[in-house]
């Protein structure tokens, strides 16, 4: 069995997610509504792009707990510049992220530092900047193409879809296409496995771990498109647990927080599972804290399988 969740790590994700669906659906007269489920999606639209990026450095043995500032910090650029080109402020957003996710890669690969420290310093540095830079004030979105990913048509003519839904699903695929079928993907793995080993075999460890915080940071920039598109408002003091929720999405998906193992289906799943649960509890009447501890004890949980795996595969 333990073989089997090595080889598959979305199985395990995937089996919790349908046994929540059915248990939430049973506890509760409201979960399975269509329109329940279009925002249980949606909901966990910008954390799960988030989660992607946040999968790409986890499975080199690294972690980002910047992300989700760096992000809030696109979603104001986007928006103080929407006053003229909606275009140029989309294109500058996306380039300010990804300009924070390489100054982490640079700082990781060439100084060596660990990504832990990395991140957190620059957790701290793009938070107080961003408050910094929108002087304490949350400026409203009306450009059409910022919000262009909010726009929203039916499925089978019930099923509320969104732009950014779409959108996020093909990223995915992307990924997993990327991760599974190309060079640079393998080499993603392989750095989290051995650097060493990874070294000797000719990889450039430090080129490809550089372009993993470089692609992360991009779709940082997507996500704070989504965030818009979604609330069509920047606010500096959005998503504060974005980086700890998006790192929860990618341990219930099955990617090992000590690289090498995992993939991007699985965060897609754990991402749902996050907002799948926080929607069950609250209809059915649980309180906010409660839905803290159960998140965390499923991360607790996560993490312990995967050790076990991992043991029992030695």
């Amino acid at each position: 069995m333990s073989e089997l969740v090595l080889r598959y790590p979305a199985l395990g994700p995937a089996f919790a997610l349908l046994l929540a669906v059915v248990v939430f659906s049973l506890a509760t007269d409201t979960f399975l509504n269509v329109d329940n489920i279009s925002l249980v999606v949606a909901q966990s639209l910008v954390v799960g792009t988030l989660a992607l990026g946040q999968t790409l450095i986890i499975l080199t043995a690294g972690i980002d707990l910047a992300n989700a500032a760096i992000m809030v910090f696109g979603t104001l650029l986007m928006a103080k510049l929407a006053g003229g080109s909606g275009l140029v402020a989309l294109v500058a957003g996306v380039v300010l992220c990804a300009f924070f996710g390489a100054v982490s890669g640079g700082l990781v690969t060439s100084l060596r530092l660990p990504p832990f420290i990395v991140t957190l310093g620059m957790l701290t540095v793009v938070a107080a900047s961003s408050r910094i830079f929108a002087a304490g004030q949350s400026f409203p979105v009306t450009d059409g193409l910022l919000g262009a990913l909010g726009r929203h048509f039916y499925l089978f003519g019930q099923i509320e879809v969104t732009v950014g839904m779409v959108l996020g699903l093909v990223m995915f695929l992307v990924a997993w296409y990327v991760l599974g079928r190309t060079a640079w993907g393998r080499h993603v793995y392989a750095l989290g496995n051995d650097p060493e080993a990874a070294r000797l075999t000719g990889i450039h460890v430090n080129r490809t771990r550089f372009s993993v915080y470089l692609v992360a940071g991009v779709i940082y920039g997507i996500a704070a498109w989504q965030a818009i598109g979604r609330i069509p408002n920047a606010d500096p003091n959005a998503f504060q647990t974005g980086n700890l929720d998006s790192i929860t999405a990618v341990v219930i998906g099955g990617t090992s927080l000590f690289g090498g193992r995992g993939g991007v289906l699985g965060t897609l799943v754990g991402a749902l599972i996050v907002s799948v649960l926080r929607s069950g509890l609250t209809q059915a009447g649980i309180d906010n804290l409660y839905q803290d501890v159960a998140t965390g004890i499923l991360v607790i949980v996560a993490v312990a399988l995967d050790q076990l795996a991992r043991r029992r595969s030695r």
